[in-house]
């Protein structure tokens, strides 16, 4: 799946249409709260400028109903801050396309910037629109997708625009190029044992995750409340935990596949409120008591998943074991975070709460790769096809 990047073509004096991931968080008053987005997109911003390209942002920003403007979702707040951040002048388009749009590309200069407004203001971003894809591709003479965040959809901006490209350079950056490589072409071949840590709330959410990585991992260990599920499905007891128990007859399929790869917690941390202070117990796993509701992995799994983790070369981590927002029930999260950071394998972080704890416990610089896309991560593990990216130009 090795793709074409932004250094590979010659930008100086062209126009280069970039779709980056600038949904960066606000506060009520409007202000960027976390910009990370922003800086993880400045390899790619700085690779076009710096070698004399002229440079056309594209993002879209919180969840508008594209009907047109919407000030609480306006991009002229992240234009400000790139401006800041490479200090120099950012233009700003109050339009994604048309005359707006078009005048402030016009007038780039060789190394200039403009952000172009909310792609979502417009119908046709959400719907794959092909005259709005159209209508973006006639800004430039080279696209770039550097937004991960965005590649398993089908958007206008995404997929139309690069296809309403023709035969100009479609290339990726180098975000998009580094999630590719760790999440597509590390599991296609990874160094064994490989190792797969699923948690969060749903086993719904990772059924085809699960069902794929049997075909390709050495053992995959299960935390968090979808543990549960597969405890209903052994006929254990789960007391107030959360579950799916539409799902049981799914789990026992399942665990039937999975046979010795798939691994359950042996013991649970559970309380009788969400909340710190609430009363805890540690138990088997299947033995919660009524009243009582699991909320981490407890300390005997920690150290068999942790063990399995030290020994593996490979390890994909998606989903926290437990609340790991809550002490004392972030623990089980924590031990399997730092045996990832202390281990030797290949580790890829599969964005979304897991990228939050890792970085909440500050072990994000310990692993291999943190992905910046949480559902697009999950579709990449499930082995989906991302024409977004199929469609750009191949090495």
């Amino acid at each position: 799946m090795a793709k074409r990047t932004i250094e590979d073509v010659a930008v100086k004096g062209k126009r280069v249409l970039m779709r980056v991931d600038f949904n960066v968080p606000l506060d009520d008053a409007g202000k960027i709260t976390d910009d990370r987005r922003i800086q993880m997109a400045l390899p790619s911003i700085r690779s076009v400028i710096d070698r004399g390209g002229r440079l056309i942002l594209m993002s879209h920003l919180g969840r508008p109903k594209g009907n047109g403007f919407e000030a609480k979702f306006s991009l002229k707040v992240v234009a400000e801050k790139l401006s800041g951040i490479l200090s120099r002048e950012v233009g700003f388009a109050s339009s994604a396309i048309g005359e707006a749009a078009a005048a402030e590309v016009d007038k780039l200069d060789n190394g200039g910037v403009v952000v172009l407004e909310n792609l979502r203001f417009h119908p046709g971003e959400k719907k794959g629109d092909p005259a709005f894809g159209k209508d973006l591709a006639s800004l430039a003479e080279i696209y770039c997708n550097d937004a991960f965040g965005t590649c398993h959809r089908t958007d206008a901006s995404m997929v139309a625009c690069p296809q309403a490209m023709g035969d100009k350079p479609k290339v990726v950056g180098f975000l998009v190029a580094k999630e590719i490589k760790y999440l597509s072409e590390a599991i296609a071949n990874p160094p064994r044992p490989f190792v797969a840590l699923l948690g969060g709330a749903k086993v719904s959410d990772k059924i085809e995750v699960i069902r794929n990585l049997l075909t390709v991992c050495d053992q995959i260990l299960i935390g968090g409340a979808m543990a549960y599920t597969f405890s209903l499905a052994q006929g254990g007891s789960v007391g107030n935990s959360l579950v799916e128990p539409n799902k049981v007859d799914l789990a026992k399929e399942l665990l039937a596949a999975g046979g010795d790869k798939l691994v359950l917690p042996v013991d649970t941390h559970c309380g009788d409120d969400f909340s710190s202070d609430c009363n805890k117990q540690i138990v088997e796993a299947g033995h919660i008591p009524e009243g009582f509701e699991g909320f981490d992995i407890g300390p005997k799994t920690a150290a068999a998943f942790a063990d399995i983790i030290s020994r593996a070369k490979t390890v994909v981590w998606n989903g926290p074991m437990g609340v790991f927002e809550m002490p004392p029930f972030d623990s089980g999260t924590r031990q399997v975070a730092q045996a990832i950071a202390q281990s030797s394998a290949i580790s890829i972080i599969g964005g979304g709460d897991s990228a939050a704890a890792i970085g909440q416990f500050g072990l994000a610089d310990k692993v291999s790769h943190v992905s910046t896309g949480g559902g697009a991560s999950l579709a990449m593990l499930e082995g989906k096809p991302f024409k977004a990216v199929d469609l750009l130009d191949d090495k």
